[in-house]
């Protein structure tokens, strides 16, 4: 009789991770559910939202019958993500932490855990994703020994796990799972990718979940709770000048899913993609144009509004999510370019920014 596979399931408290816990076991997994603390328990007012949270999860255990563990990264939710969060801000860019905490708490922190600690032969969350694995091939990922090494072999490529956006396109989260290591994709299992978020709550709703289905949704950064950060967030008023609407800008180096970089793009320097800067923003038709350190310049076909430093390009074809990059630089706005014009048309001098200010030109930053 073959043993169980054994899934750890990412727990937060809410109807998701709860309903991807309950179809896992539904598969005959054997199933642990975690409940990850990444804040202090009391909040700005001393209400101790993780707690109720952890409690929320520890139910969700009881009621499926399965083992329950919580883990404390306080610590390095704070060194990895909160401190890079207020770092940004300080240079006046504009962070998203709930990508940063997937690449370093959850697929990281959390992933190895599982793995180590728990000996699971996959991982799993309630994230709205898909990857190109069955499960049987996830289970069979642990038997695959990887090269060692600053760089992943290009021959690797050909076995390369695809990061696919969910059924439900509106809930799709692969924009927040773009920085996510290939070691980590080829371990877990995402059990809600192929469901839309009404038939989730159906199903909590027939399986005595109504505590977590009676819950809001969570909208505080990386769920650790609803907090004051608005202190943090500066809005732009909503405006159409523009001096908000760019086209062009540069990321850091990119971190690529299945490819590094994509063989198109290796080959020809340019690749054309889609791309977004926010969560459920239509997808931009792009052009990226490859450099020599791994960044990219991205062009997109038309201008788009509120581009900022900080922010990360996130980027796409098809279904694919490519992978992602932090935007470093951007190129003059619309505001810019119609004032040059202007000048231009009495004046026969060049353009000021000068070499290597846009994609292929001069040397890199």
């Amino acid at each position: 009789m073959q043993v169980a596979r054994h899934v750890v399931c990412a727990l937060s408290g809410g109807v998701d991770s709860a309903v991807a816990a309950l179809l896992l076991k539904r598969r005959g997994y054997q199933v642990t559910g975690v409940f990850m603390k990444n804040w202090d328990s009391l909040d700005e007012h001393g209400v101790c939202t993780a707690d109720r949270d952890c409690e929320d999860a520890y139910r969700v255990c009881q009621i499926l019958d399965i083992p329950f563990h919580q883990v404390s990264y306080v610590k390095e939710y704070w060194n990895d993500v909160f401190s890079d969060f207020l770092s940004e801000y300080e240079k006046g860019r504009t962070p998203n932490p709930d990508i940063v905490c997937n690449k370093h708490i959850k697929f990281s922190c959390f992933f190895h855990y599982a793995v180590d600690n728990l000996g699971a032969d996959a991982v799993a969350t309630g994230h709205y994703a898909r990857t190109s694995l069955e499960d049987e091939e996830v289970f069979q990922q642990k038997r695959i020994k990887r090269p060692e090494g600053l760089f992943r072999d290009r021959f690797e490529v050909r076995n390369a796990v695809k990061l696919l956006q969910a059924a439900d396109s509106f809930k799709d989260q692969t924009f927040f799972l773009s920085q996510v290591s290939q070691d980590a994709l080829r371990r877990t299992l995402f059990p809600l990718g192929g469901l839309t978020k009404d038939f989730v709550k159906k199903i909590a709703a027939e399986n005595r979940l109504h505590h977590v289905l009676q819950k809001k949704e969570s909208m505080g950064i990386c769920f650790v709770g609803k907090r004051n950060f608005e202190n943090f967030i500066l809005q732009a008023p909503r405006t159409d000048h523009p001096a908000l609407y760019r086209d062009l800008l540069r990321t850091s180096r990119v971190h690529w899913i299945a490819e590094e970089p994509p063989a198109a793009l290796v080959r020809d320097k340019m690749m054309e993609c889609h791309f977004r800067f926010r969560h459920q923003m239509a997808l931009v038709p792009c052009v990226l144009t490859l450099n020599q350190d791994g960044t990219v310049w991205v062009t997109a076909v038309k201008a788009v509004r509120a581009l900022a430093p900080g922010q990360f390009a996130v980027f796409y074809k098809g279904d694919e999510c490519l992978g992602s990059g932090k935007i470093l630089r951007l190129g003059p706005s619309a505001y810019i370019l119609q004032k040059g014009k202007s000048k231009s048309r009495v004046s026969t001098e060049g353009p000021s920014d000068g070499p290597g200010s846009g994609p292929g030109l001069g040397p890199t930053l």
